[in-house]
C-alpha cells in the first residue's frame, strides 16, 4: 500500500525573473514599464504596480508541508508523504515499522547534513558529517533539533544543575551576593589588619623560619613575560612558580597552554622579637603586591636526629577576610565549582564519593572459614597451602590466636578487626624455607591488614590489569571530608539568605523554584543579582513544566533515565524560544506517570505555538489523541513494514480500517484483562529500605507472579528495585560486586536461585553483533554447515563459517562486507566490498550450501524463514521459535545490532532467556519494558511475560503503562509524590484492590480500565 496524504495543495514555486513582471519607473501616461495581460492600465488600482512584487514574496513564503519523495532508508518504502509544518505531529506504529527511520535517520539526518554543508570545508572536517539518507527528494525541511532517548551524561561530575546551567548561575549568585562564614566556628568572616597579621606571625615559636609570598596569578594560562619584566624592573629578586622558587633572572620558559600559579617572594624571615619592624614591612609589601592577600610558607628545619621534618601547610592571610587563624580568598564563581581546584573538595576531587575497599566484597561469604576462602584476596593462597602469602596468614593467625578453620562470622569482632585492619604496634615473625637448611629463616614484619594492604597496592600499582583486579574489592563510598557535597569547606560555608550552595542544590526543582521566587536580599545585593535570579527561576520553571519537579539539582547525570534526560533537553529548548525549527523527539513520555502526561503535552503544544514543527515518535495513547496530525506506519515490522498505513487527524486514524493504531484508538482491538489473578506462592521482603528518598520502608515482593511496581515519577521505584533488590540478589546469588542501596535486611532469598535483569540496551555495539550471534543460534548454524558432506571433504570446521576469524571470511573487508572510504571533510562513504560483493565470505566458503543457500544467504534470511529451513534441527529450532514467539520473526538472523530499536533488543534478550531451561525459581527484572512498544507489541510482550510466570518464575516490572499494570497479578504503588514527597508504599495488592485506594494516583487511572464488579 502506498503512502497516504491529506490531499492538501502545494505552494506554487517561485517564478523566475524572466517570467515575472518587471518593475521600473512609470513611463509617459503613468503606465508601468512592463505590461501584463488583463485590464487596461488606466482601469487598475493605483497600487496595482506593486502586485508582482507581492506575488513574488507570497511565492517565496515557507511551504506548509514537508514533502518526502522516494524514502528508502532501512526498511522504508514511502513513495510520497506530506507532513504538515507548525503542527504537533506523531509518528506511531508497531516496533520496527520505520518510525525512527523516517524521523531521525531521514528528516533529522538530512536537516543536519544540509546545515553542515553550508559551513566551510575547513569547519566540516571537525564535525561528524551525517551520511546522506536514502531519499529521492525532501522539500520544505526546516532547521532540525533532535531530542533523543539517551543518558544526559556519563560524566560523574555532571548533575541536573550543571546540565540545565542552573548551577552556573548559582555560582555567580554566591560569588557576588554570598556572605562568607568561618567553616570552623560558623561566625561571619571579618577583616584582618596588617598589625593583626604581624602579631599572629610573632606568636609562632621563637626561631621559626618562614617566607612571605604575595599571590599574583592563581591557576591561569599564559607565559606572563610582561609580569616578570615589571617585577625585575622594580627590584624584586625571586618568584614562586607552581610551587618551585626561581630567580627572576633565571626563569624557566612557561607553557602558555598550561595553567600556572605564581607568587612573589617578598622576604625570608625568622620569628624573633627584634625582627618586628622587618616583618611589618614585609607584610605590608606582600599585602600591597598581593592585592590584600599574602601567603606564609613555613620552612623545614632539622631536628635532633638530623633529619629534616616536613614543613606545615602554608598559612593564608587577608586584609579583608580572616577568622580562627585562617584567611579566606576573594570569592569568585570558580570558588563554587567542584570541577575547579579553587572550589573542589581536595579529598574526593569534587566527585562527592571515594573509591574504597568494601569489607562486604572482601568477605563475600561470612559462612566460610579463612582456610575455606572467606577472605577473597587470600582464597587462592589458602587453596594452595603454600607461598609467601600463606606464611603471612599463618603468622597472623598465630600472633592473633585466630583459628583459620572457624567460620568468619563466628571469629568475633575484635579478631575480625585485627585481620582486616592490621595490628597496631605489634610485629609478627614470618618464617620461610625448611628448618635446618640454608634457606630457612625468620623475618619480623608489621601486618597492616587486608584492607590497608589492598588499598596501598591499588594506589601504587602502575598496571591497569592489576588495578582492575583490586577494583573488584572496592565500591563507591560517600566522601567523609565534604559529606558528599563535592566542595571545600570554605566554599560550603558561604551563605545567601542563610543557605549554602550545597543546601540549595540538595533541594528538589520545585522547592528551589519556591525558594528563589520569594528570595529577598538586603541593600544593593537585590539589584546586583536581579538578572541572575531571573535566569535561575526561568530555568527551574521550564523543568517544572516538563514534569521534573521531583529531581534534586545535585542529582548525578548518569543516574537519569533516558526519558528524564530527554525532558531536561526539552526544557532547555523551551528557554531558547526558537521559532521555525523542526523538533524531533523520541518518546518523551517515557518515565512519566499518567498524572504528569498532560503537562508534557502542554509543553509540546507550547513549542508548536512558537511557530515550530514538533515531530514526536510516540506510542502513548494520550499523546496520540492530543496530536494535530498522526502518521501510522506498518503493517508489520522490518521488511513487513516501512509503509504509511494511514495519515490524518487522530479521529481519521481511528476510522481507518487498515490502521492497527486506529483499531486500538477506536476500541476495535484491545489488550484484555486476565480472567483470574495468580496467588503468591511465597514472599521476598526488604526491611528498612532507605535508598535515596525511600522512607526506611518494609516492602513485600510476592513470588511466582507478574508484579508491577508503579508510582509517579521520582516516587522511589528504581531506588527500590534497581538500587536495592537487583544488586542485593546479585550479590547473594551470583557474587556480584555491584553496590547495594541502603536497607536493613532481606528475607526469603532461599526461594530463588537466579536473578536476571532484562533492559533495552543494545545487544552489541558493533555491526558484527546480531540476533544470531547473541542467541547462539549462529553457532549451531555454523556447526550444521560444518557437517555438510562438502565441508567434510574440504576439511572445513565451524570456524570456517565465522566472519570474525581468518580462514573463511573475506580478507579484503575483514568480514565486514563493507569498505569505508574516507572523504576528509565529507562524510565517510561505505561501499560494498568489491571482492565479496558484500557477502562477507570468501568464494570457497560461499560454495558450501545448505538447501541451496550459502552461509551469507542464511544471514540475510528472516528468522521465520530460518525456522522453516532448520525445522528438523531440534536445538536450533527451539531458539528460533522463541524469537518468533516474542514477535521478531520478521527480523533477519544477521541484522546488525546498531540498527535495532530498544524494543527489539529487549525482546531478543527475552527470547534468549525463554530458550534456556527453566528452574522455576528465577526472578526477572524489567525496567519499563514497554519503552518503544506499540499496543500490539505490548500484547505480545505480555504473552511472553505470562509464559515466564507460568513456568514458576517471578517477573518484576517497573512500569507506567496501564495496559501492563491492569494485566499484572500484583501491584506495589509508591508515592504519593516524587522526590521528598514520595518513598512510601501507598497501595499493594491486586489491580482491583489498588484501584479502590483513594490516595493512589495509579489506582485513579487504573479503575476505568478494569471490568466492572471485580
Amino acid at each position: 500500500m502506498g503512502a497516504r496524504t491529506n490531499g492538501s495543495s502545494h505552494p506554487q514555486s517561485i517564478e523566475s525573473p524572466s517570467r515575472s513582471a518587471a518593475l521600473s519607473k512609470p513611463g509617459k501616461g503613468g503606465s508601468s514599464g512592463a505590461r501584463r495581460a488583463g485590464p487596461a492600465a488606466a482601469e487598475l488600482d493605483p497600487a496595482e504596480h506593486h502586485r508582482p512584487a507581492l506575488k513574488l514574496l507570497d511565492a517565496a513564503r515557507e511551504p506548509d508541508f514537508i514533502e518526502v519523495l522516494g524514502s528508502r532508508e532501512h526498511n522504508l518504502r514511502i513513495d510520497r508523504l506530506e507532513v504538515p509544518k507548525r503542527k504537533l505531529v506523531v509518528f506511531t506504529g508497531v516496533s520496527g515499522s520505520g518510525k525512527s527511520s523516517l524521523a531521525f535517520d531521514t528528516l533529522y539526518a538530512e536537516g543536519q547534513r544540509r546545515y553542515v554543508e553550508t559551513l566551510s570545508s575547513y569547519a566540516r572536517q571537525f564535525l561528524g558529517q551525517l551520511e546522506r539518507p536514502q531519499v529521492e527528494h525532501l522539500r520544505g525541511l526546516s532547521p532540525t533539533i533532535a531530542i533523543e532517548q539517551k543518558s544526559a551524561s556519563s560524566n560523574p561530575r555532571s548533575t541536573v544543575g550543571t546540565i540545565t546551567e542552573v548551577y552556573d548561575y548559582l555560582r555567580v549568585l554566591y560569588a557576588r551576593a554570598g556572605e562568607q562564614h568561618c567553616h570552623l566556628c560558623g561566625k561571619p568572616v571579618k577583616a584582618q589588619s596588617s598589625e593583626q597579621i604581624v602579631d599572629e606571625l610573632l606568636g609562632m615559636p621563637e626561631g621559626t623560619k618562614f617566607v612571605l609570598l604575595a599571590p599574583l596569578v592563581t591557576h591561569r594560562k599564559g607565559e606572563f613575560k610582561d609580569l616578570f619584566e615589571e617585577l625585575r624592573g622594580r627590584g624584586f629578586v625571586r618568584v614562586e612558580i607552581d610551587g618551585a622558587q626561581h630567580r627572576l633572572d633565571e626563569l624557566p620558559k612557561l607553557d602558555k597552554k598550561l595553567k600556572h600559579t605564581i607568587a612573589l617572594v617578598v622576604d625570608r624571615l625568622v620569628v624573633r622579637a627584634d625582627e618586628r619592624q622587618r616583618i611589618t614591612e614585609g607584610v605590608e609589601v606582600a599585602l600591597q603586591e598581593g592585592r590584600g592577600e599574602l601567603r606564609v610558607e613555613l620552612q623545614a628545619d632539622e631536628g635532633a636526629s638530623g633529619r629534616r621534618r616536613r614543613p606545615d601547610a602554608p598559612l593564608l592571610f587577608s586584609a579583608a577576610r580572616s577568622c580562627c587563624g585562617q584567611s579566606f580568598p576573594e570569592l569568585s564563581p570558580q570558588s563554587f565549582s567542584f570541577n575547579s581546584p579553587l572550589g573542589m573538595c581536595g579529598a574526593c576531587n569534587g566527585l562527592g564519593t571515594r573509591l574504597e575497599i568494601d569489607p562486604a566484597l572482601v568477605i563475600p561469604d561470612p559462612a566460610l572459614s579463612i582456610r575455606e576462602g572467606a577472605i577473597a584476596p587470600w582464597a587462592s593462597a589458602m587453596a594452595r597451602g603454600e607461598g609467601w602469602t600463606f606464611r603471612i596468614i599463618d603468622a597472623v593467625a598465630k600472633a592473633c590466636s585466630v583459628d583459620l578453620d572457624v567460620p568468619w562470622r563466628k571469629l568475633g569482632a575484635k579478631k575480625q578487626e585485627m585481620v582486616l585492619h592490621g595490628l597496631s604496634g605489634k610485629r609478627i615473625a614470618v618464617t620461610w624455607g625448611k628448618e635446618g637448611t640454608e634457606t630457612h629463616g625468620t623475618w619480623g614484619m608489621k601486618f597492616e591488614g587486608v584492607i590497608p594492604s589492598l588499598m596501598r597496592r591499588f594506589q601504587q600499582s602502575s598496571s591497569e590489569s592489576a588495578r582492575d583486579a583490586y577494583r573488584k574489592f572496592m565500591s563507591e563510598r560517600p566522601c567523609d571530608a565534604c559529606g558528599s557535597r563535592r566542595m571545600r569547606p570554605e566554599s560550603l560555608a558561604v551563605r545567601v539568605a542563610g543557605k549554602g550552595i550545597a543546601d540549595v542544590t540538595a533541594m528538589t526543582v520545585r522547592d528551589a523554584y519556591e525558594h528563589f521566587a520569594r528570595l529577598e536580599l538586603p541593600g544593593n545585593r537585590q539589584k546586583i543579582t536581579e538578572g541572575v535570579r531571573r535566569e535561575i527561576t526561568s530555568r527551574l520553571s521550564f523543568l517544572l513544566n516538563v514534569g521534573l519537579d521531583y529531581l534534586t539539582l545535585d542529582r548525578s547525570g548518569p543516574t537519569l533515565s533516558g526519558g528524564e534526560a530527554q525532558r531536561i533537553r526539552l526544557a532547555s529548548q523551551l528557554g531558547s524560544e526558537l521559532s521555525g525549527v523542526m523538533y524531533v523527539l523520541d518518546e518523551p513520555s517515557i518515565g512519566l506517570h499518567q498524572r504528569d502526561n498532560q503537562r508534557l503535552i502542554e509543553t509540546l503544544r507550547r513549542l508548536r505555538d512558537l511557530g515550530n514543527t514538533v515531530l514526536v515518535v510516540e506510542h502513548d495513547e494520550e499523546t496520540i489523541r492530543a496530536a494535530d496530525y498522526v502518521v501510522d506506519f506498518g503493517p508489520g515490522a522490518g521488511h513487513l513494514g516501512g509503509r504509511v498505513m494511514a495519515a490524518g487527524t487522530p479521529e481519521e486514524i481511528a476510522r481507518d480500517p487498515e490502521s492497527v493504531t486506529g483499531a486500538y484508538l477506536a476500541g476495535r482491538a484491545r489488550i484484555e484483562v486476565p480472567g483470574a489473578r495468580r496467588a503468591p506462592r511465597g514472599w521476598l521482603e526488604i526491611l528498612g529500605a532507605a535508598e535515596h528518598n525511600l522512607r526506611s520502608i518494609d516492602v513485600r515482593f510476592p513470588l511466582g507472579v507478574l508484579l508491577a511496581v508503579t508510582g509517579v515519577s521520582g516516587a522511589g521505584k528504581s531506588s527500590l528495585v534497581n538500587g536495592i533488590l537487583l544488586p542485593a540478589l546479585g550479590r547473594a546469588l551470583h557474587h556480584s560486586t555491584e553496590p547495594v542501596g541502603a536497607h536493613r535486611a532481606i528475607q526469603g532469598l532461599e526461594a530463588l536461585d537466579k536473578v536476571i535483569a532484562i533492559d533495552q540496551k543494545p545487544i552489541g555495539r558493533t555491526p558484527r553483533s546480531n540476533p544470531g550471534t547473541y542467541t547462539k543460534a549462529f553457532d549451531q548454524i555454523r556447526e550444521i554447515f560444518a557437517e555438510l558432506p562438502e565441508s567434510r571433504a574440504r576439511g572445513y570446521g565451524p570456524g570456517r563459517f565465522s566472519f570474525n576469524v581468518k580462514g573463511g571470511r573475506c580478507e579484503a573487508c575483514s568480514g565486514d562486507g563493507m569498505v569505508k572510504v574516507e572523504m576528509h571533510f565529507l562524510a565517510d562513504v561505505y561501499v560494498p566490498c568489491e571482492v565479496c560483493a558484500g557477502k562477507r565470505y570468501s568464494a570457497q566458503t560461499l560454495a558450501v550450501r545448505f538447501k541451496g543457500k550459502s552461509i551469507a544467504d542464511i544471514l540475510d534470511t528472516s528468522i521465520e524463514d530460518c525456522l522453516r529451513l532448520f525445522e528438523h534441527h531440534v536445538a536450533l529450532r527451539r531458539v528460533l521459535e522463541t524469537l518468533v514467539e516474542v514477535g521478531l520473526g520478521y527480523m533477519k538472523i544477521g541484522q546488525s545490532a546498531p540498527t535495532m530499536s530498544g524494543g527489539e533488543a529487549q525482546r531478543v534478550k527475552l527470547s534468549r532467556e525463554l530458550g534456556k531451561s527453566q528452574t522455576g525459581r528465577t526472578l526477572y527484572v524489567l525496567d519499563e519494558p514497554t519503552t518503544g512498544l506499540h499496543f500490539e507489541d505490548i500484547r505480545k510482550l505480555l504473552g511472553v511475560l505470562h509464559r515466564l510466570v507460568d513456568a514458576g518464575n517471578t517477573v518484576v516490572v517497573i512500569e507506567h503503562s496501564l495496559d501492563v499494570i491492569k494485566c499484572a497479578d500484583w501491584v506495589i504503588d509508591l508515592g504519593p509524590e516524587g522526590g521528598a514527597g514520595g518513598g512510601r508504599v501507598i497501595a499493594e495488592g491486586t489491580p482491583e484492590h489498588v484501584a479502590k485506594v483513594k490516595g493512589s494516583y495509579t489506582g485513579q487511572f487504573l479503575s476505568p480500565l478494569l471490568p466492572p464488579g471485580r
